[in-house]
């Protein structure tokens, strides 16, 4: 008994594991397989199992590269409805991998139940997003007013429909199970939903908010991944055999300086630094602005240090490039450990991969594990250094009011301006 419990120990595994595995059916998920297509099976038979996997990972990475390109040109809207799309694959992967669990016992309304939480989830945060950014078009359509002014008492009635539901659906001898299942469903809504809802608010700021640390993730994930399997000797980390010092070192290095190449080419063009908004004239989305202080050509002093090194004493560079570096740096050193807790999820459950939708790589979630996370730390940083009061959002806002309500308003700003003395100033002008 000692000896399989000391067994049980090194494996990862606990009682509580060994009793849950027991209610779950005794037997794991089977472990997922990548399809690869019979194109590339006969073309690449002739190498071994190490090449033939960094080939079908090179063409496939490509081809999402492409794809990825591709979307990036059809514009903001295009995006939205992509990320849309890949938080839904996300969350139908984890919770398929619940089902797997659970399927024995044959639990009541549980995939329905799921679902019906993401419904909510997404109204509720997609509802809060068009209220805040599209303010003057909601208040301009009587069914969108009423939708925003009662949105959140419709989210909760929603949600409260669904946990109802949940209650009634009980089952005696399965609680427990149930109930992890309920937890599973709101983890994954958590993880997938409002890193998703992140990345959204992300691209309102602006497209290259939302390129520039995609890109860093997947020039991370490439670098990392070339220097790790050409260089690769030191193991990096448990829940990852295959990771190494190399490739991790390596890719840092490659995706600070891809994040400021990037960064640099993508601040001179306003359809990337611009923030989307839309535009009560022609009742369309705009991306058209006056460049903001980010994203105008400044002159720095090279410190003393680097100046022997490099020959230069100055150099002009964007302001946003400072700000890719702490992106970049956070895509390379903390990004990674989104992949490594989804290691360490899919062996907790024995499975290879999240699903098996793309060869060579695995699940949408499995090359979307990092992105999440880097979403949150974008977005936190934007409102921690970036964000200031939005003049438009307020002047739609200040729009929506009744008559007297403005001219208090306006008032109230007057007399400000007088205090302050800049109002003389601006009627002289």
């Amino acid at each position: 008994l000692q000896e399989s419990e000391s067994e049980n120990k090194l494996d990862g595994e606990t009682a509580s594991d060994s009793e849950s595995k027991s209610e779950f059916g005794g037997s794991p998920p089977v472990p997922t397989s990548d399809d690869t297509p019979e194109v590339l099976n006969r073309a690449l038979s002739n190498l071994s199992s190490r090449w033939k996997n960094w080939w079908v990972r090179g063409i496939l990475t490509l081809a999402m590269i492409t794809f990825f390109f591709i979307i990036i040109y059809l514009g903001p809207m295009v995006l939205m409805m992509i990320v849309m799309c890949v938080q839904i694959k996300c969350f139908h992967e984890i919770i398929t991998i619940g089902y797997n669990v659970y399927h024995s016992y044959d639990l009541p309304w549980f995939r329905t139940l799921s679902w019906y939480f993401l419904l909510c989830v997404n109204y509720f945060f997609y509802g809060e997003t068009v209220t805040d950014y599209f303010f003057t078009l909601v208040q301009r359509e009587e069914p969108l007013r009423i939708l925003s002014k009662y949105h959140r008492f419709i989210s909760f009635a929603l949600y409260l429909i669904g946990f109802c539901m949940f209650v009634l659906s009980l089952v005696k001898k399965h609680y427990r199970l149930q109930f992890y299942m309920f937890g599973w469903t709101h983890v994954t809504l958590l993880i997938v939903v409002t890193q998703s809802h992140l990345i959204i608010h992300n691209l309102f700021e602006g497209m290259i908010w939302f390129i520039v640390p995609i890109s860093c993730v997947i020039c991370n994930d490439i670098m990392a991944y070339m220097f790790g399997f050409f260089f690769g000797r030191t193991p990096l980390i448990k829940l990852s055999p295959k990771k190494t010092w190399e490739g991790f070192i390596g890719g840092f290095f490659a995706t600070v300086l891809f994040g400021l190449l990037l960064s640099y080419v993508m601040s001179g063009y306003r359809c990337f630094t611009c923030p989307v908004e839309f535009n009560n004239d022609t009742n369309s989305f705009t991306v058209d602005c006056e460049p903001s202080e980010l994203f105008q050509l400044q002159e720095y002093n090279i410190p003393l240090v680097l100046q022997s090194v490099v020959g230069w004493k100055t150099v002009r560079m964007y302001p946003f490039q400072i700000h890719s570096i702490a992106l970049s740096t956070f895509a390379s050193l903390i990004g990674p450990f989104g992949g490594f807790f989804a290691s360490g999820f899919k062996r907790a459950f024995k499975i290879k991969d999240f699903a098996n939708t793309i060869p060579g790589h695995g699940g949408i979630m499995d090359r979307f594990d990092c992105q999440y996370l880097m979403a949150t730390f974008v977005n936190v940083y934007i409102a921690s250094f970036i964000r200031g009061p939005n003049p438009s959002k307020l002047i739609q806002q200040f729009l929506t009011l009744r008559p007297d309500q403005q001219l208090h308003i306006f008032n109230t700003l007057k007399a400000h301006l007088v205090d302050k003395g800049m109002l003389g100033t601006l009627e002289d002008a």
